[in-house]
């Protein structure tokens, strides 16, 4: 069964066209990685599938058509949003941040704290004095506040030092065990890790769909993504 499923997404932003139709579906209670090079249309797949981008074609979240619906409602329909560069409140506290991304009755601050006790430590420090690790753990835990048909994780290792790539990683692996997860992830380790579906893109459009043990083949790693099996 598909949790999300994507028709013809087509997305033009000034003149040019960003994505050139694509389709793909994440099953559900499931980890599907976006893959390709950079500027392939990975982040503005997830723009335009939340409604940030206008787009053309067809967004279905389980048997919920919300093409046509706007951000907010989006997101309220269930869907849990990481953005690529965390995009935090930086003059507010830890506390503050995580309490502005509440949407549910009870959110589920058990979870985030038990994935990331540190946070609980520094609940009254100003995020924008955190390190960048530190911030990739409140972008992560805001959305684990509220229950979530999907999670949408836009490229969570990025610039981080590899001991935090690790401890990040070791919370989005145990997430995983549990829930549906559509990642743009250049860490093909952490890939493999969680990921059970890939979808490779390519200048705006999807070039191929398939298992995860597709990443284990060498000159198809290099074809699709430019990078060695080996170096990653």
């Amino acid at each position: 069964m598909s949790a999300l499923l994507v028709s013809n997404l087509r997305v033009e932003i000034n003149g040019s066209q960003i994505l050139k139709g694509v389709n793909f579906d994440v099953r559900a209670n499931s980890v599907t990685a976006l893959l390709g090079r950079n500027g392939v249309g990975k982040s503005s797949t997830l723009k335009a599938i939340l409604g940030i981008y206008p787009h053309s074609g067809k967004v279905q979240l389980g048997e919920r058509d919300i093409t046509r619906e706007q951000t907010y409602r989006i997101v309220r329909s269930g869907i849990g949003y990481i953005p690529e560069d965390r995009e935090i409140f930086a003059s507010l506290t830890v506390k503050e941040n995580l309490s502005l991304a509440e949407l549910d009755e009870e959110p589920n601050y058990e979870l985030a704290y038990s994935l990331f006790p540190e946070l609980k430590e520094r609940a009254n420090q100003r995020a924008g004095t955190l390190s960048g690790g530190q911030q990739q753990m409140v972008a992560i835990a805001r959305a684990l506040l509220n229950k979530s048909e999907i999670l949408l994780v836009d490229e969570p290792t990025k610039g981080l030092a590899p001991r935090l790539v690790t401890e990040v990683a070791d919370a989005l692996a145990r997430i995983a065990s549990n829930a549906t997860m559509l990642i743009v992830e250049q860490n093909l380790a952490l890939v493999r890790r969680i990921a059970k579906d890939i979808v490779v893109m390519d200048q705006g459009t999807v070039v191929f769909s398939g298992g995860i043990e597709n990443l284990n083949d060498e000159e198809f790693v290099h074809r699709h993504l430019g990078v060695s099996v080996r170096g990653h």
